[in-house]
């Protein structure tokens, strides 16, 4: 089996199943690597698998509530990955777990993520979710890609490219609408928001340790590229300010409710505070469409454009 895209499911249960192989080993069942600025599997699907991974040797009283992990080589989509869950810490109200992903007799992703018993008593407060309008009155992703794809200004490289995201967004597991244009606010923050959907194909009343998983999925689209889009780096294009890489080096994602569903669909407001040296960071923030703030996220990764270290120019004089 070579090493080619291999295609992502239409649905998310799909994308997140595994095989059990012993009590705290996992194997993946498919895999996926988007066919553009991609130089693995797609990372959203590696951290949802190892959250199964992990969920399944917890006990069921403690729910999710953290994650952190590194992504530490591309992973190819034509082999199984294996899942290797250890019981790190077992406490009254906290447990602990790790797990290593390893392909090829290698490990590409470590994952460390804590288990709470909910507190539903204590005190709260959240950041009020942005007003903007519900997802049946936002436009699908593809649509977007199909339109700029149509344009007669447009390269036929660059329509190709278009075209290329568009199918690819029509069959992810995730439906993405654009809640609003980006916008900057008085401190000149460049904010972008999307409402982030399930595809299951029907009702599945998934309980929320799995919502946990899908969320963790989702987390990793329109993320990192977030810090692209901020810099202005131009896809399909030449020149110093052209796109060259994209690629995820760390994520965080905190839980703070269990009451949530990812069918019903989490708006995604993502801002990037600070890119230099050739890496960035973006926050997030996901809320359920009564207003809950769910989960916040954290990842930095790799954003280059297409610029060469001026000594090595000089080196070579």
């Amino acid at each position: 089996m070579d090493d080619t895209n291999q295609a992502e499911s239409s649905k998310i249960s799909t994308s997140l199943e595994l095989e059990q192989i012993e009590v705290n080993l996992f194997k993946s069942k498919t895999l996926y690597k988007p066919s553009a600025a991609s130089r693995g599997v797609f990372g959203g699907q590696v951290i949802s698998q190892a959250i199964v991974a992990a969920t399944n040797c917890v006990n069921p009283v403690f729910g999710l509530h953290s994650l952190h992990c590194y992504f530490l080589l591309s992973a190819s989509p034509a082999i199984p990955i294996i899942y290797f869950v250890e019981r790190l810490r077992e406490g009254r109200s906290y447990t602990t777990r790790s797990v290593k992903a390893v392909q090829n007799g290698k490990v590409i992703f470590q994952l460390m993520c804590s288990f709470h018993k909910p507190e539903p008593w204590q005190p709260t407060h959240q950041w009020s979710m942005p007003d903007v309008p519900p997802p049946e009155e936002c436009e699908l992703e593809e649509a977007i890609w199909r339109r700029r794809a149509a344009r007669e200004d447009v390269p036929p490289e660059r329509r190709d490219l278009f075209l290329t995201f568009a199918q690819e967004r029509e069959h992810r597991p995730i439906a993405v609408r654009r809640a609003a244009k980006a916008s900057i606010d008085e401190h000149g923050t460049l904010t972008y928001m999307s409402w982030m959907l399930a595809r299951t194909g029907q009702a599945s009343n998934y309980e929320a340790p799995y919502q946990k998983c899908i969320l963790a999925y989702l987390s990793d689209l329109n993320f990192i590229g977030i810090a692209a889009e901020t810099l202005k780096l131009t896809r399909g294009s030449k020149g110093p300010d052209s796109h060259a890489m994209t690629s995820s080096l760390d994520h965080s994602i905190w839980y703070y409710d269990d009451d949530f569903c990812c069918e019903d669909g989490l708006l995604y407001v993502v801002v990037c505070p600070r890119a230099a040296s050739g890496r960035a960071v973006v926050h997030g923030r996901l809320y359920s469409r009564a207003g809950k703030l769910v989960a916040v996220t954290c990842q930095e990764g790799v954003v280059r454009a297409n610029r060469r270290d001026p000594m090595e120019s000089k080196a070579k004089l």
